[in-house]
């Protein structure tokens, strides 16, 4: 009989202990979400990657299905990046890893640097204590991704309520979340026509210029991609700065060791990224397009297979114990910007982004503290990721 999921509400970071139980005794469940069909659950870290890299399980064969889901509409969109399967996935990827190669990642981490100085500088200037999230964490994403898009100031207001509207799982109506997208997708597209008629070095400019032998990406799928870059760079972003920051803060002997050793940051980082689950429950399913077994269980042809890499990432089997935040260990493989064909391509973006924020921090401010107990944090409901709603800091 398949079980109700997500399994409970997300509480701060901790992750339903279901995971473990279903891992240890039940690594494929069988699993029910209030929308959709039934689906199949997996947690073991080897079955994970088998089910993000093995071309058996399909992105693009979920468009126009009723899969799994924890919200009515369906959302993947035929020909996007996260709903296509090789070879075509693969042209699209070559086009978008253009904008997102080292080189274009070092260059940007100059301005980022100043970026982060100057919210830091006016976080100092609002006195203590300062919320983290309001002055810190949703300006450095705004900022971030309206640059890497060319959106001008006046049209950054517009921009960050779309974008936090819009995706949104359950704080609004189906009908005004599709009203939030649909403006959203109308401003993305007259941002792509404005960089079509003008030209610049920014991401946007460089996906627009985007060519691989003679190829070169539609208006549609540049405001996909848009679309992508969205969830990815701005609202994972405000949350897991929160959390990073929460982490290290609720326990000081954290943030005690990362200050006394920032030559370490770049480690801790990772582990950082296996420990904390971002995701607040499984996403982005696939379907199987022929019988596959994993772990024991068959799963047939055209059933759904859902999976959450926290719960991977939380694998005994791969991970000294795994359920305790060691900064002092090695954080091995984790999968917290997935595995195989749909691997993060803007994953060194984010790593360059959380180092220079971190490593500022950890410089300009070594007496950081919460403001409020760690327990009294208050937290997001109703969106794809946990993250505090408000972070009240002292130094």
């Amino acid at each position: 009989m398949a079980q109700a999921y997500p399994f409970s509400p997300p509480h701060a970071l901790d992750l339903d202990p279901t995971y473990a139980r279903l891992r240890a005794a039940d690594p494929v469940a069988r699993v029910r979400l209030p929308y959709g069909r039934d689906g199949w659950l997996v947690t073991r870290y080897a079955d994970t990657r088998t089910v993000l890299a093995d071309s058996r399980f399909s992105r693009e064969a979920v468009v126009g299905v009723d899969i799994p889901r924890v919200r009515p509409e369906l959302t993947d969109q035929a020909g996007s990046l996260l709903s296509l399967d090789p070879p075509a996935h693969g042209r699209l990827r070559r086009l978008v890893a253009n904008a997102f190669t080292k080189r274009r990642v070092d260059t940007l981490r100059p301005r980022m640097e100043r970026v982060v100085n100057d919210l830091l500088d006016k976080m100092c200037a609002a006195g203590r204590p300062a919320d983290f999230v309001r002055h810190v964490s949703v300006p450095l994403a705004v900022t971030t991704i309206s640059e890497l898009f060319g959106i001008p100031e006046a049209g950054r207001p517009r921009f960050h309520a779309g974008a936090a509207a819009a995706l949104s799982t359950s704080a609004m109506s189906p009908e005004e979340r599709r009203a939030h997208r649909a403006d959203l997708n109308d401003y993305l597209v007259e941002l792509v026509g404005r960089r079509r008629r003008e030209p610049a070095d920014d991401l946007l400019g460089t996906l627009v210029a985007a060519r691989d032998e003679r190829d070169r990406l539609s208006e549609a799928e540049l405001v996909q991609l848009a679309w992508v870059v969205l969830v990815a760079g701005y609202d994972a972003t405000i949350n897991q700065i929160g959390n990073m920051v929460w982490t290290l803060l609720s326990e000081p002997d954290r943030w005690t060791a990362v200050v006394r050793e920032p030559d370490r940051l770049t480690a801790r980082i990772e582990e950082l990224l296996r420990f904390i689950p971002l995701g607040v429950a499984a996403a982005f399913p696939r379907i199987a397009t022929e019988d596959v077994e994993l772990s024991g269980v068959t799963i047939p042809a055209g059933d759904a297979v859902l999976l959450l890499v926290h719960a991977a990432n939380r694998d005994p089997d791969v991970f000294a114990d795994p359920e305790v935040l060691d900064l002092d260990g090695e954080s091995g493989a984790h999968l917290a910007f997935g595995h195989g064909p749909h691997h993060c391509v803007g994953a060194q973006l984010a790593r360059m982004e959380l180092e220079v924020l971190l490593s500022t921090l950890v410089r300009r401010f070594g007496g950081l503290e919460l403001a409020v107990a760690a327990g009294d944090v208050p937290w997001r409901a109703g969106g794809m990721f946990r993250g505090p709603r408000e972070l009240l800091v002292t130094w």
